[in-house]
C-alpha cells in the first residue's frame, strides 16, 4: 500500500515546527525559571524577597507584551511573502537574545543598567516567540489532511513543554552547584548553550522546509493582514482571544507562579517543584497530541471545553495538595493540572485558531490573537498571583477564583465559536 504522500508532508512539516518551538520555547522558559528563583538576587538585590520576585516578574511579562508586536510583524511579511524565512529569523532572535542573556553583567557589576538591558533583551525574546508560533502551527494545520489536522497541529504546541523539559533539565543541573558558583557564573551556561540549539534548529528546519511549498502564493494577497483581520474577522479574532485565557494562565501559574511560591510561602525545595513541573511536562508532552487527535473525532469544542472546565474546578484543589507539603502530593498536582487541564485545552488549540482565519490572514490572526491574549493572561498570571497572595497575608483564595474568571472566560469563548474541525482550509 502506497503511503499518502499528504501524510508524509504533514509529518515533516510536523517535526519541523515540533524541533523548532521546543527550542525557542526551551529559550522562553529558561527566562521564566531564573525570574522565578534567581534574577531578584542578581538584578533587583536591593529590593526585599517577594518585592524582588515581583520585579524580576515584570521583567518577564515585558517579553509577553512584546509577543503581538512579533505577530503583527513577522505575520505579515509571512501572510506576504515566505512562511519560512519568518519562521528562521524568529528562531535567530530567540537564539541570540537568549545568548546575550547569558553574558549579561549583573547589578552589582554595572548598577541599574543590568535590569534595563535585561529588560531590552527580554523584550526581543518576546518579538521572536512573537512570529513563530503562528507561523509553527500554521504551516502544519495547511499540510495536513482535515481528518487529521487536530492531531498533526498539536506538534508544535506539543514543543512548548518539551522546550520545558530541557530548560528544567539543564537548570537543574547548573542549580545544583554550591551556591556562590550558581551565582556568579553558573546560571549563564544554560542561557548560552542555545547557541548550540538554534544552530540544530536551524539545521532542521532549514533541510525539511526546503521541499514544502510554504510562501504567501496561491491566494489573493491581502495589503494589510492585521487591519483585515480587525475589519473583517473581529468575532473570531475575540474568540480566539478568549479562548486562551484559561490555557494561557493556568500554565503559567501551575509552572513559573508555583515555583516562587512554593519557595517563599511553603518554604520547601525549589528542586521539589522543579521535579514535579519535569515530570508532569513530560507528559504533557504526549497528551497535547492525544487531545489533539480527540478533537479530530469529537470536535474542538467539546475537548477544549472540557478543559476550561477542569480548570475551573481544579482551581482551590490544586492549592490544598500543595500546602499538603507531601512530595508525592505536590507532583500530583501539577501532573494533573499540566496533563489534563491544561492539555485538553493545549491540544485542540492550534487547529481550532488556525481554522478561526482565511488564507490570506491566518499566519497574522493566529500569532496576534494568540500572543495579545497570552499577554494578558500567562504574562500577567504570575505577578497577579504574587500580588494577591501578597494582598491576602500569604493565602490563595484569591489565586483561586483569579483561575476560576480566566476559565469562565474561556468556557464563553468556546461556547460561542462555530464547531470548526473537519472545514477546508
Amino acid at each position: 500500500m502506497r503511503r499518502d504522500p499528504k501524510s508524509k508532508s504533514s509529518r515533516k512539516v510536523a517535526f519541523a515546527s515540533f524541533v523548532g518551538t521546543a527550542i525557542e520555547w526551551y529559550d522562553f522558559y529558561l527566562y521564566g525559571t531564573a525570574a522565578a528563583l534567581i534574577f531578584n538576587k542578581l538584578f533587583f538585590p536591593k529590593f526585599d524577597p517577594l518585592a524582588g520576585v515581583m520585579a524580576a516578574y515584570v521583567t518577564y511579562a515585558v517579553g509577553f507584551f512584546a509577543r503581538p508586536l512579533g505577530g503583527v510583524i513577522f505575520g505579515h511579511f509571512g501572510d506576504r511573502v515566505n512562511r519560512k524565512i519568518m519562521l528562521v529569523v524568529t528562531l535567530l532572535i530567540m537564539g541570540l537574545s537568549s545568548v546575550c542573556i547569558g553574558l549579561l553583567p549583573t547589578y552589582n557589576e554595572i548598577g541599574v543598567f543590568a535590569p534595563l538591558l535585561l529588560i531590552v533583551l527580554r523584550f526581543l525574546q518576546g518579538l521572536g516567540i512573537g512570529g513563530e508560533w503562528g507561523g509553527a502551527t500554521v504551516l502544519t494545520a495547511e499540510h495536513s489532511r482535515e481528518k487529521e489536522r487536530g492531531f498533526y497541529s498539536s506538534w508544535p504546541n506539543a514543543g512548548a513543554p518539551f522546550g520545558l523539559i530541557l530548560s528544567i533539565i539543564i537548570f537543574l543541573i547548573f542549580s545544583s552547584l554550591p551556591e556562590q558558583y550558581f551565582l556568579s557564573w553558573g546560571w549563564r551556561i544554560p542561557f548560552l548553550l542555545s547557541i548550540f540549539l538554534v544552530a540544530f534548529g536551524l539545521y532542521v528546519r532549514l533541510r525539511i522546509l526546503d521541499n514544502v511549498v510554504i510562501d504567501g502564493k496561491g491566494h489573493r494577497l491581502s495589503k494589510m493582514p492585521a487591519v483585515e483581520i480587525v475589519q473583517k474577522s473581529g468575532k473570531n479574532f475575540l474568540i480566539a482571544m478568549g479562548a486562551r485565557f484559561a490555557e494561557s494562565s493556568s500554565f503559567y501559574i501551575f509552572t513559573i507562579f508555583v515555583l516562587s511560591y512554593a519557595t517563599e510561602q511553603l518554604q520547601l525545595s525549589k528542586n521539589i517543584i522543579l521535579y514535579g513541573v519535569l515530570i508532569a511536562a513530560f507528559f504533557e508532552t504526549f497528551s497535547i497530541p492525544f487531545f489533539g487527535k480527540l478533537s479530530d473525532r469529537f470536535g474542538r469544542r467539546p475537548v477544549y471545553l472540557s478543559g476550561a472546565i477542569l480548570i475551573a474546578l481544579y482551581a482551590f484543589p490544586f492549592f490544598w495538595l500543595l500546602q499538603t507539603k507531601n512530595t508525592v502530593l505536590i507532583w500530583a498536582a501539577i501532573i494533573f493540572g499540566l496533563v489534563i487541564c491544561h492539555g485538553a485545552m493545549h491540544g485542540p488549540q492550534a487547529a481550532f485558531i488556525s481554522e478561526l482565519f482565511k488564507t490570506r490572514v491566518r499566519y497574522s490572526g493566529t500569532g496576534i490573537a494568540y500572543h495579545l491574549s497570552a499577554a494578558f493572561s500567562g504574562g500577567l498570571a504570575p505577578l497577579i498571583a504574587t500580588g494577591l497572595v501578597i494582598w491576602t497575608h500569604g493565602n490563595t483564595w484569591a489565586v483561586s477564583l483569579y483561575m476560576i474568571a480566566m476559565s469562565i472566560i474561556t468556557m464563553v469563548s468556546i461556547w460561542l465559536a462555530k464547531e470548526t474541525a473537519q472545514q477546508k482550509l
